[in-house]
């Protein structure tokens, strides 16, 4: 069923509102002047590769180049910033990308620059930018408050189009007048201002009772989380499909310069500040949007749009008509984009929200990147004009791919629920003991069970969102009003976390239920532990070891092979 889509309408003032913070003030200016020289560097990549090539395929990887690498690490980039300082992590980012960006300036002025090498190091630096975004994205919530938290995202979609207006226009203006050596320093020294707005950031981190998870670990959990949130998927599946085929304009544009307008460098530039222009207009007219369309009205105008721009651009042979089409493509592109990415952020709890962001970063370049190869390799074949048509007969096809996956509603932001207690065990556990199995007894009445069955697949999505796993809902049939809720956990930690990660909204769901429990005696929880081998006497003379003799996260501690103890209590208080 399809949701209306509710997003904060944003006025002026509004959108203006996180500008009051210093500390995101800072950094918004600061990484204006690093979108400047991203753009700058793009430019000055794209039209030294129509120099030294006159292959498209070539040419549209310049785009793959820059936009593949988030496609390729978003999900790690995302689990490193949910587990370490976000500061920290971006600034680690940006010296990368400078590294990049610096190494790139000193080959192109000794003339060692080739097409594959030049596509090297736009791989570099979209790997900075890579590892930067999930980071950058999820820190925003502490630059600001929740209330301005749609208007700071649409506020970093702002930044980034107002470069685009201006940066490509004095990209082509550099390239034209200094080569494409001047494009790649000057990108290398403007991202020094934000590196220091960062690094004078007092950043206040809450700490963590429980320890870091691993790497590898915290990627499944993002990907399980992903898996198990429909709403995630239909957005990131959205976002993929756009990509891919809107993604001709960018790959195509230095060809439509050279081309279909026969013009130069400067040509290119001023394209793409067109292009920019019409993202600035289209956040700016964000809110109007929202009052007049849902959520999926507003996607599917937006696509329509684009298609008819699309094609105006594949026809027109007059620069001031191609511009006025860029404008539009510019505007839609970016409607369509914010209200995918403020859905994504305003709908993932604190906990996961780095990874949220990257898987839709990832969808978003990852389709951009595909998309970009493929219409090289189309245009190679077939000609700019004709690969434009088919993208633009493709985009006025999308809007048919609502009827399948409609938009979600976008509600605000889940609030993280408090800390849970950890609960009363006379077992001896490490950290690492499990597989841990928990079992929730509910007493239904008949009449009831029909509602009650349909709230246990609620709880069933976010308790798989959460990190369980094996979940169940079983009715006994000698005694019908008895239902029992089962799932796993690996280990002891991971079941702490998972017990701690559940929203204000997902523990509304538990007392939901819990609100259908009849009879004298409370909900009955039980915790077992499968296989604890050494929790239990391996001589008859020899007593059971304490809980008091062992310390969490002994790795020498019992939790591994062997039968099934169990912990059980009756109980009212969260699971």
């Amino acid at each position: 069923m399809s949701h209306p889509c509710k997003v904060e309408t944003l006025s002026v003032e509004g959108i203006t509102a996180p500008l009051r913070y210093p500390f995101f003030r800072r950094i918004w200016l600061a990484s204006l002047f690093s979108n400047l020289g991203i753009l700058i560097q793009g430019v000055g990549a794209a039209w030294s590769m129509t120099e030294m090539t006159s292959s498209a395929d070539k040419v549209a990887s310049v785009q793959t180049a820059l936009m593949l690498p988030v496609m390729l690490i978003a999900m790690p980039a995302g689990a490193i910033a949910d587990m370490y300082d976000r500061r920290i992590v971006a600034l680690v980012a940006l010296s990368i990308a400078l590294c990049g960006a610096t190494v790139l300036t000193a080959l192109d002025w000794c003339g060692l620059t080739t097409p594959n090498v030049l596509l090297l190091f736009c791989f570099v630096g979209g790997g900075g930018m890579a590892l930067l975004g999930p980071a950058w994205a999820s820190s925003v919530n502490e630059q600001v408050p929740a209330e301005d938290l749609p208007s700071a995202v649409a506020l970093n979609g702002i930044s980034y189009n107002i470069a685009r207006s201006f940066g490509p226009a004095i990209g082509g203006v550099v390239v034209a007048s200094l080569g494409a050596v001047a494009a790649f320093g000057l990108n290398a020294v403007l991202y020094l201002p934000l590196m220091l707005a960062l690094f004078l950031w007092k950043r206040v981190a809450t700490p963590s009772r429980l320890p870091p998870e691993q790497l590898s670990r915290a990627i499944v959990t993002g990907v399980r989380y992903i898996i198990n949130s429909p709403s995630n998927k239909i957005v990131l599946s959205r976002t993929m499909a756009t990509g891919v085929i809107g993604g001709s304009v960018t790959a195509l544009l230095p060809l439509v310069a050279r081309d279909l307008l026969h013009g130069g460098a400067q040509t290119y530039g001023i394209m793409l500040g067109a292009l920019g222009l019409g993202s600035v207009i289209g956040a700016l007219n964000i809110g109007k949007m929202r009052k007049r369309m849902n959520g999926e009205a507003a996607v599917r105008a937006c696509t329509l749009s684009m298609a008819g721009a699309i094609a105006a651009v594949a026809l027109s042979r007059e620069p001031v008509i191609t511009a006025v089409a860029l404008v539009l493509t510019g505007a839609v592109w970016t409607i369509v984009w914010t209200l995918f990415n403020i859905g994504v952020q305003l709908s993932a709890p604190r906990w996961v929200a780095g990874r949220s962001l990257a898987a839709w970063q990832a969808a978003f370049s990852g389709g951009v990147a595909i998309g970009s190869w493929g219409w090289g390799r189309i245009t190679d074949v077939a000609g700019v004009e004709t690969a434009l048509l088919i993208s633009a007969a493709l985009m006025l096809l999308l809007p048919l791919l609502g009827l399948w996956l409609p938009m979600p509603r976008i509600s605000a932001r889940s609030d993280d629920g408090e800390a849970l207690a950890d609960p009363d065990v006379r077992l001896a556990l490490t950290y690492r003991s499990g597989p841990l199995i928990v079992e929730i007894e509910y007493r239904v009445a008949q009449e009831n069970a029909r509602r009650f069955h349909n709230v246990m697949q609620e709880i069933q999505s976010y308790r798989q969102r959460n990190g369980a796993y094996g979940w169940s809902i079983a009715r006994d049939i000698a005694d019908p009003e008895l239902w029992t809720e089962r799932y796993h956990c690996p280990t002891w930690l991971d079941y702490l976390r998972q017990r701690n990660r559940s929203t204000q909204s997902e523990r509304a769901l538990d007392r939901q239920a819990g609100a259908f429990h009849v009879g004298p005696e409370p909900i009955r929880v039980r915790r077992m532990l499968e296989r604890p081998f050494g929790s239990v006497r391996w001589a008859d003379d020899v007593p059971d070891r304490a809980p008091a003799d062992l310390l969490p996260g002994d790795s020498n501690a019992p939790g591994y092979g062997g039968t099934a103890l169990l912990i059980s209590r009756r109980t009212k208080a969260p699971n």
